[in-house]
């Protein structure tokens, strides 16, 4: 019995979470706002876990959800947003050193200017990979709950401000590719969501990063390219989809105290914009020597979390193989050479130990 009431307090806190989500999404849907379902959802969930209320989605729906998210975006995978994979290799470089530079500026600002030590502000300027940075955080002894408060300001600025952004600035209205509109057969439906559990199992029993989002994403554009299947997840799946990725990420904040987000975030919000800055520079350059969607290159090089982007990518009607590309590019590097640059720039374990 003991052990049964931790499960049904967690179902609860999933439920309330999702109910809270959803009447986020559904409000600024109506209110019209751009990525109002994944922003709505976010800031509802993340107002009420400051609050104090302990939301949180539970892992076998954060997985399903991720499913989801990936089935839409293959979906959508056509011969048009394939036409600028030759550019892949210029951009994916440029990106790699737009996300060292951003790392460096956005380290030295929080060094200088908020006195942070090395080995958290390297840690907190690092875009993406968020699980990964938090346990090398704890490992080197770094001020794991400043990294989070960081990294979360960042996630939560891009996913409710990029949306209004691109929409004010009539980025997304070029030639958007168009959404599944019809579902698809009971039958390819069964084929569909059978293949992504099955490619999603193998990449994630290789260890490959996201795997229930590029597993699905994957398996949905092989079925959709070869004509298996024809039509997408039913809209109301669609949309469940992206509110849950909206709560999720506004469940950030759940335990957070907010004494603990008010006294790190200035230095989330001077580090964002030093991160966006640099950015900014690199998208204006591509922008200029390439011949790709200024909207897809900005969804593609911001520092936002992969799921987040993606699920941006979807409902602004951004290239997801682009977006996609790109952010797990992003991913990678990041998760290769973090522990590089902590061991070279960071302050030294001893000083840790001691």
């Amino acid at each position: 019995m003991a052990s049964a009431i931790p499960d049904r307090s967690k179902v609860l806190n999933g439920l309330e979470t999702l109910v809270i989500g959803a009447a986020g999404g559904l409000l600024f849907l109506w209110a019209e706002l751009p990525g109002g379902l994944i922003s709505g959802a976010m800031s509802a969930v993340a107002i009420a876990a400051l609050m104090g209320r302990p939301l949180a989605v539970p892992p076998v729906l954060t997985q399903a959800v991720l499913l989801l998210l990936g089935i839409s975006l293959g979906s959508l995978v056509s011969q048009q947003l394939l036409q600028h994979m030759s550019s892949y290799p210029l951009t994916i470089g440029l990106l790699a050193l737009a996300t060292f530079c951003s790392t460096f500026g956005s380290s030295f600002y929080l060094q200088h200017v908020h006195g942070w030590d090395q080995t958290s502000a390297f840690l907190a300027g690092s875009p993406g990979a968020l699980s990964q940075i938090t346990v090398l955080a704890a490992e080197k002894g770094a001020d794991v709950a400043a990294i989070a408060v960081v990294q979360t300001i960042r996630v939560i600025i891009l996913t409710a401000a990029l949306p209004l952004v691109l929409a004010l600035s009539g980025v997304t209205h070029a030639a958007p590719p168009p959404l599944p509109t019809a579902a698809a057969s009971p039958p390819g439906l069964a084929v569909l969501i059978a293949a992504s559990i099955g490619v999603a199992l193998l990449l994630r029993r290789v260890k490959f990063p996201a795997s229930w989002m590029f597993g699905a994403m994957l398996a949905s554009s092989l079925l959709h390219g070869a004509g298996v299947v024809d039509g997408g997840l039913p809209p109301w799946i669609r949309n469940v989809a992206l509110v849950g990725i909206g709560a999720l990420i506004g469940s950030r904040f759940a335990r957070m105290k907010i004494s603990t987000l008010l006294s790190h975030v200035n230095a989330g919000l001077g580090s964002f914009v030093i991160a966006i800055l640099i950015s900014a520079i690199f998208v204006a350059v591509i922008a200029f020597a390439t011949h790709v969607r200024l909207g897809d290159i900005v969804v593609a090089f911001a520092p936002g979390a992969m799921d987040a982007m993606l699920a941006l990518a979807l409902t602004l009607h951004i290239d997801p193989i682009f977006v996609g590309a790109h952010h797990l590019s992003r991913f990678v590097f990041v998760t290769i050479t973090t522990p590089g640059i902590i061991h070279l720039f960071g302050r030294p374990q001893d000083d840790v130990d001691d």
